[in-house]
């Protein structure tokens, strides 16, 4: 709007200044949507590694010359590894059937992680199966 001297006057309800407020806004979204694909990530991991453990576990359990203490031990030592002893706390070699067939399962209950490493205690639960292998 150009004033009776040809000078520029403010509208009152323009939007200078609206910019930066609008770059903050959107900025800290991105930021929270960033951090959340992170966290995603990292859960994703930290379960994946997790039963990675548990299935291997159970395949050293299940050897002819092995047992549930030897895949147990495995487990927590391949989970101590990777991605730290808190997460190997609760670890349980058992017999079982698993799709009609003789099978060692092993399970593992761990935290969930929410916020970086820290998370749910008992959040997470896998399962690692495999066949026993027998001398017959």
């Amino acid at each position: 709007m150009v004033g009776t001297r040809g000078h520029r006057t403010r509208s009152p309800g323009g939007d200078e200044g609206s910019a930066a407020a609008e770059f903050v806004m959107v900025g800290a979204l991105l930021t929270v949507l960033t951090l959340a694909v992170l966290q995603l990530g990292i859960a994703l991991l930290v379960r994946n590694t997790v039963l990675d453990a548990a299935a291997e576990g159970a395949r050293h359990a299940a050897l002819a010359d092995s047992g549930l203490g030897e895949g147990a031990a495995r487990t927590r030592e391949l989970i101590t590894a990777t991605i730290g002893p808190a997460y190997a706390t609760d670890v349980e070699a058992t017999f079982g059937d698993y799709g009609g067939f003789p099978s060692v399962q092993v399970r593992v209950v761990a935290p969930l992680p929410l916020l970086a490493l820290f998370g749910v205690d008992r959040g997470l639960e896998v399962v690692g199966h495999a066949a026993v292998e027998t001398l017959d």
